[in-house]
């Protein structure tokens, strides 16, 4: 797998808009968190991750790229406030009450829990199925735990058992 090389104005912006919203949480909250480390190795359609115990935030290169500043401004403080919510409060629901208020209250910025990027760029193969409502495309983890008979999924709307739609 190649990495992508993001432009050091990119990663820039991502460290100004990271310190930004850090400055404003650490002065709220009167604390001295430090800066995470932030990393370009996300892959797939998600967009960041925030290791909680490394204290890391993790970005989807291919996303930020095509993005931009619309990434930056909505990624980068959702993963933030991640980490935030778990040094302030432990282990809690991750898109709970405890992280709606950091986003909210502390960082200012509205708390969406997904993001709305197109991610046809990082959209793995995936496989059709079917049930007795719908078709449904799975991912190529998904088929191949079928396939070994690991796993069955069914449909949420009928209930039915997935079959491949070639068979």
């Amino acid at each position: 797998m190649t990495t992508l090389r993001l432009p050091i104005a990119t990663q820039q912006a991502v460290m100004r808009c990271l310190r930004h919203y850090l400055a404003l949480a650490n002065h709220h909250l009167e604390t001295d968190y430090p800066e995470p480390k932030v990393t370009y190795r996300q892959r797939g359609t998600t967009a960041g991750t925030a290791h909680l115990t490394q204290w890391e935030i993790r970005l989807n290169a291919v996303l930020l790229v095509e993005n931009g500043q619309q990434f930056i401004d909505d990624v980068v403080p959702h993963e933030l406030a991640h980490l935030l919510v778990y040094r302030q409060f432990g282990r809690v629901s991750p898109h709970g009450s405890q992280w709606q208020w950091m986003m909210e209250r502390v960082l200012g910025v509205s708390a969406t829990r997904t993001h709305c990027f197109n991610v046809l760029s990082v959209q793995g193969k995936t496989f059709t199925y079917t049930c007795n409502c719908q078709t449904h495309q799975l991912t190529i983890r998904r088929h191949n735990k079928i396939m070994r008979k690991e796993s069955e999924y069914r449909c949420k709307r009928c209930g039915s058992l997935l079959k491949p739609a070639d068979a």
